[in-house]
């Protein structure tokens, strides 16, 4: 028999907080013990309209939900800014912290890289949890080898707060790994309206696109004399990205160590 896994989650009236909350509801071993939000204090989940029938309390002050809920997993879909304050909390609780929040930067992921060992509590941090995209990032690895002039596209919805994706900078990342880092374009180029390149990483060009009707999409693009590679991701639903934290949130109950990138869990 499966053991039972206590969660909480920050959001839950998000997009991506409601869609959590219904594949926690789906889940058989997944129970909900409470939920952070900005509203409702004292509520439960089941009362506020719009989401799904779970009987599980919210707290509008997180210091209080941590320190009164049982949980052994916390979810976080929220912001960069109030995600990087809710992981401390949550690891200096010892509770397991998924979060799928993009937008951290390096300062802040090395912090909680040596939070997570200090505290001996296992965190998985994912620029995305769409399997399909985890899957083109590494595709994308795997052709920056023959194919070392690229560039990436992504595309999302117009709420976004960063740019470029988490996942953008993720590929360029483990792109960076296989690549000799190289000036990309004519040597001379110039830009007659500034940005016109996009950003730059390690000679690589990322361009984001922020429109309503996207949830979100990239291209990585690779050229070569004669011939050009595109790999495609597009999510049309954030149903997508629910497996992907059903996964994460299962396999962060094994670990002990900091794991940034679905793909490190993935065989």
């Amino acid at each position: 028999m499966t053991n039972t896994i206590n969660v909480m989650l920050a959001g839950p009236r998000g997009k991506m907080g409601t869609e959590a909350l219904k594949m926690i509801e789906n889940t058989e071993n997944f129970n909900l013990v409470g939920c952070i939000d900005r509203k409702h204090n004292g509520q439960s989940i089941k009362e506020v309209d719009g989401l799904p029938n779970l009987d599980a309390p919210i707290y509008t002050d997180a210091v209080e939900a941590f320190e009164r809920l049982n949980a052994d997993v916390f979810i976080d879909l929220t912001n960069p800014e109030t995600g990087y304050k809710h992981t401390k909390l949550a690891l200096h609780n010892h509770i397991r912290p998924v979060i799928g929040t993009s937008g951290f930067s390096e300062e802040q992921l090395e912090e909680l890289k040596q939070l997570s060992s200090s505290q001996q509590t296992g965190i998985v941090i994912a620029p995305n949890f769409a399997i399909g995209a985890v899957l083109m990032m590494r595709f994308s690895q795997m052709a920056a080898k023959y194919f070392p002039n690229v560039e990436i596209i992504e595309k999302h919805h117009d709420e976004k707060l960063d740019a470029p994706s988490g996942t953008a900078v993720k590929t360029a990342q483990l792109i960076r790994e296989v690549r000799t880092s190289q000036k990309q374009g004519h040597p001379d180029e110039h830009e007659t309206m500034d940005g016109a390149r996009g950003a730059e990483l390690d000679g690589m060009h990322i361009h984001s696109i922020r429109l309503p009707g996207f949830i979100a999409q990239q291209e990585v693009i690779f050229g070569q004399s004669g011939q050009t590679l595109t790999i495609n991701h597009n999510s049309t639903d954030r149903q997508s990205f629910m497996s992907g934290v059903k996964f994460a949130v299962e396999e962060v109950m094994k670990i002990d160590h900091f794991v940034y990138g679905l793909e490190n869990l993935m065989e």
